[in-house]
């Protein structure tokens, strides 16, 4: 008879199997995005080459127009190159037909986004588990109890997004990102709408989904202390990576912006 894992033999699993390997989680070669044409062109991206490790917390910075949205949107297939290449895993998405790549994302990315996405008619349960619903799939139970506790959501779960507080719809948002066990989460300025103690909570969060759940994280942000909790930090400047920072602190990162005009 299979006996199903406790919540710690579930969490020690899922470690080894998203333990490090040798390919990227999501990588860029001679990344190009031009919106528009002729004078009116602006080349967003301007041939960027970037790695992004597995089961890390990767923070992408820099100014406002620098192309970091841009970038991250190219990374999880929702926006297309003008030229060069993206990597998930070994997976080149511009070699993907439309329906393989909704399918790709629908399974191996999770998203986290400032206007939360959520359906006003659903629970916050059902909101979680739409993704998995839309997939044809069903939760694994241990996994999703473990991703409510996380996220502090066991007494609103059956509350609509209208019953609950910005932070609360948030954190329902970054649960149904992380139930699917996606290979990434991206984050696009995830912090930008919450104050300072919902912002501290969902940073602590995806800190943890990377440390205990060895997830791997790509995050937008123009804030030196979200950008904190990220092993490394990625600036851009004028659509091209300009420099670098591994473990990095407030302090530096400010710096850092500072420089680069941010």
């Amino acid at each position: 008879m299979t006996m199903l894992m406790t919540a710690p033999e579930l969490v020690e699993s899922w470690a080894r199997m998203t333990a490090k390997a040798t390919t990227p989680a999501a990588r860029t070669v001679n990344a190009v995005k031009i919106h528009g044409r002729g004078n009116t062109s602006v080349r967003a991206l301007d041939g960027v080459s970037v790695e992004l490790e597995q089961n890390r917390f990767t923070a992408i910075m820099g100014p406002s127009g620098s192309g970091k949205s841009t970038l991250m949107h190219c990374l999880a297939g929702l926006d297309t190159l003008s030229s060069g290449q993206v990597y998930v895993g070994d997976k080149e998405l511009g070699t993907l037909s439309e329906r393989a790549l909704t399918k790709l994302r629908r399974d191996r990315l999770g998203f986290i986004f400032q206007a939360y996405n959520l359906l006003p008619t659903l629970t916050a349960a059902e909101n979680i588990t739409l993704p998995l619903a839309l997939a044809g799939r069903s939760a694994d139970p241990l996994w999703l109890e473990l991703v409510i506790d996380v996220v502090g959501l066991g007494d609103r779960l059956s509350h609509r997004p209208s019953e609950l507080s910005g932070g609360e719809q948030l954190r329902v948002a970054a649960a149904r990102a992380l139930v699917s066990r996606p290979e990434i989460i991206f984050a696009d300025e995830p912090t930008g709408s919450l104050d300072s103690r919902a912002g501290g909570s969902l940073l602590n969060f995806l800190r943890r989904a990377v440390d205990d759940f060895g997830q791997t994280i790509v995050m937008v942000t123009h804030d030196p202390v979200a950008a904190s909790f990220a092993d490394r930090i990625v600036f851009l400047a004028d659509g091209r990576i300009v420099d670098e920072m591994f473990e990095p602190s407030v302090g530096r990162a400010v710096e850092h912006m500072k420089y680069l005009g941010g």
